[in-house]
């Protein structure tokens, strides 16, 4: 079964997918990947016809993650689970070791992909860059259509607040978003302080409650709505005040370097109880490393005025969508950082419910891909069924024909 195509003359990346044509445009031969680490050849207009052959050349044992065309060159690459890159022959299935990557960017069996940045490749830099599967049950998405608003600065930044002062701000939050003003957007977060210009110094590296927040109304107003939180506790750190919306949007890349190690978890909420405030309190203060966070995102405001059934998305009953963001650079500490997600979400999965969203889902998480889909997902096997019989796109949290 075939995990993924590439055409030749473009370059599309999506989980493990990507279309490439080869040779001449009137020919659209296909080349792809399959499970079974073969490369597959048909033609486009004929799809039902194809060729198989196994690829060789490589170590005992090892598997491709991916497989793109180099567009200044006209030559496919691959890079294996074993962090190996190779060239290999679409016709005899001939792969030739090029180099080991430097550091292991792939880490575990899930869902993978490679692509040739096409600018950077003709500009002579070559750039490969690996990307990670966020899911895919029924294709690959090759273009996206955006309602924009205008928004050049907006109001808002991050605030630490004291451990001590958690279960008042969590309470507060709860309150107040219910029914926010819709310039607001926020969440709060157990965070480990990085070493930023307005954190003291002494503090760093400490944990805390956090707060994010953006104001795209007025400044008075948005200062109206800040000193409500300031009003619950007094903030350690903040850095609150006007700034390009870009630049908050972007604020928190750092915590997040290429490399880390990840296991998550997510839960929907319908309602955030003291009891649920309690759990977080526990195990939110105990957040491990600074690349770990805790974010309470609400799910409330536009998301509410659609029909519960009117799109995919099953759970618009929900106000909270937690997830348990366990990360960290050090192999080594797999099992205990792991093992603080897995307590966490013990603790507060029986104040949610039975799902989470999908993207924040880990691989260990495919039990749960019926209640993560929610009530649309007898309607989306259905999709599946007629659109994917064979699960094709089954790198994923897969829904099942």
């Amino acid at each position: 079964m075939s995990t993924g195509f590439f055409p030749r003359t473009a370059v599309l990346a999506a989980a493990l997918v990507a279309l490439t044509a080869v040779g001449s445009a009137q020919a659209q031969a296909l080349v792809g990947l399959t499970s079974s680490n073969q490369i597959t050849r048909f033609n486009a207009t004929t799809p039902g016809t194809s060729t198989s052959v196994a690829i060789t050349g490589l170590l005992a044992g090892e598997r491709f993650v991916g497989l793109d065309l180099r567009p200044s060159n006209n030559t496919i690459y691959g890079i294996t689970f074993s962090n190996r890159i190779y060239t290999v022959n679409e016709f005899t299935g001939a792969a030739t070791f090029v180099a080991a990557m430097s550091s292991a960017a792939v880490t575990g069996f899930q869902g993978w992909g490679i692509d040739f940045n096409p600018v950077a490749d003709f500009a002579g830099t070559a750039s490969l860059r690996l990307v990670g599967s966020g899911g895919g049950n029924f294709g690959v998405v090759t273009e996206l259509t955006f309602r924009l608003h205008p928004v050049k600065d907006v109001f808002g930044g991050p605030m630490f607040f004291e451990l001590a002062d958690a279960a008042a701000l969590l309470a507060y939050f709860r309150d107040f978003i219910a029914d926010a003003p819709r310039e607001y957007g926020g969440f709060p977060a157990f965070q480990i302080a990085p070493p930023l210009p307005f954190v003291p110094p002494e503090r760093v590296g400490e944990p805390f409650i956090a707060l994010v927040s953006c104001w795209t109304g007025s400044v008075a107003e948005g200062e109206q709505i800040i000193q409500g939180f300031r009003d619950v506790a007094a903030p350690v750190a903040e850095h609150v005040g006007v700034m390009p919306y870009p630049a908050l949007n972007s604020a928190f890349d750092a915590l997040v370097p290429a490399g880390l190690q990840h296991y998550w978890k997510a839960a929907f909420v319908t309602e955030l109880t003291d009891e649920a405030i309690a759990a977080h309190v526990e195990h939110g203060s105990r957040v491990p490393v600074v690349n770990s966070t805790m974010h309470l995102y609400p799910v409330n405001g536009a998301c509410h005025d659609v029909a519960a059934d009117a799109t995919a998305f099953g759970h618009r009953d929900a106000v909270f969508a937690p997830v348990i963001a366990g990360m960290w650079p050090d192999p080594a500490d797999n099992q205990a950082h792991t093992a603080w997600v897995k307590d966490y979400y013990a603790a507060v999965a029986p104040h949610s419910q039975a799902g989470g969203y999908v993207n924040f889902a880990s691989p260990d998480d495919q039990q749960r891909v019926a209640d993560n889909y929610g009530a649309g997902y007898s309607r989306l096997r259905e999709v599946k069924r007629r659109y994917d019989p064979t699960n094709l796109f089954h790198l994923n949290q897969n829904i099942v024909p």
